[in-house]
């Protein structure tokens, strides 16, 4: 198993813990024991970046973490969603290497996950989820801020057979007055559409509550009249996808001791 690197920032009532390692390999025991848990889904990403993780929790033992295998654990593991030519091509990618004649089983192809993160709920104080109409105040994340502690992480990538492009990464920056995390799962199938799912985590440290957005952004392919490398962008396209859905929780926990 390759060396994972951990790092540690902690501010008030609040750790961020990261942990960072290379590709999980292609094959091997580590690769065996990552899939065996994901069955009966019958592949996972080229790139999966199985040790990856972020962990961001109160001294009350509540928080959030991402991961890669929670996230693949909501791929439809029994249906093809994306049916589409391109699904062929992703087949005969593999015959060779892993004799898919015999084993593929029809799936999600592109690992679409709705994933928003895994509740971490391990003391007294626990959160509780509820929608809300509140909105993150975005115009108050625009203001300059000093940061305190900044993660990118890549969780898992494919290229779909050279098809498109299927990532989920994410990003945390901590400030004085609280901390912001995107989860984001952009997808590509060439000439068919681009999606982009967001997740977007904000605490306001004044507040005994974090707001999670979870938005769907998509087009079809052609649709899409801005150049090439501006598709490829996950940034630069998301801003020219139509908002399919929107929806905000609150992720509440009880009022803490100001002691």
């Amino acid at each position: 198993m390759a060396t994972a690197k951990h790092g540690l920032f902690s501010f008030g009532n609040w750790d961020f813990n990261i942990t960072e390692s290379h590709i999980l390999k292609s094959d091997g025991p580590d690769r065996e024991a990552f899939e065996k848990i994901l069955s009966p889904l019958p592949q996972t990403p080229e790139m999966t970046y199985d040790q990856n993780i972020l962990r961001v929790t109160h001294t009350e033992r509540f928080g959030v973490e991402l991961s890669a295998l929670d996230a693949l654990k909501l791929v439809n593991a029994e249906k093809d969603l994306m049916k589409v030519a391109v699904s062929e091509a992703w087949k005969s990618s593999r015959d060779e290497s892993q004799h898919i004649h015999e084993v593929f089983k029809p799936f999600d192809w592109t690992f679409s996950t709705t994933y928003s993160g895994t509740l971490i709920n391990e003391g007294e104080k626990a959160l509780t989820v509820h929608p809300t109409t509140e909105k993150i105040d975005y115009e108050k994340l625009k203001i300059e801020e000093k940061i305190l502690f900044f993660a990118s992480l890549i969780l898992y990538e494919d290229e779909l057979a050279d098809n498109g492009a299927s990532i989920l990464s994410l990003k945390c920056r901590a400030m004085a007055s609280g901390y912001f995390i995107l989860l984001r799962f952009y997808l590509r199938v060439d000439n068919v559409l681009v999606r982009i799912r967001d997740t977007r985590l904000y605490c306001d440290y004044s507040k005994n509550y974090i707001l999670r957005e979870c938005s769907l952004r998509e087009s079809p392919y052609h649709q899409l009249d801005i150049p090439v490398t501006d598709i490829t962008d996950a940034n630069k396209v998301v801003d020219h996808l139509p908002l399919v859905s929107c929806t905000v929780e609150k992720l509440s926990y009880p009022p803490l001791d100001s002691t």
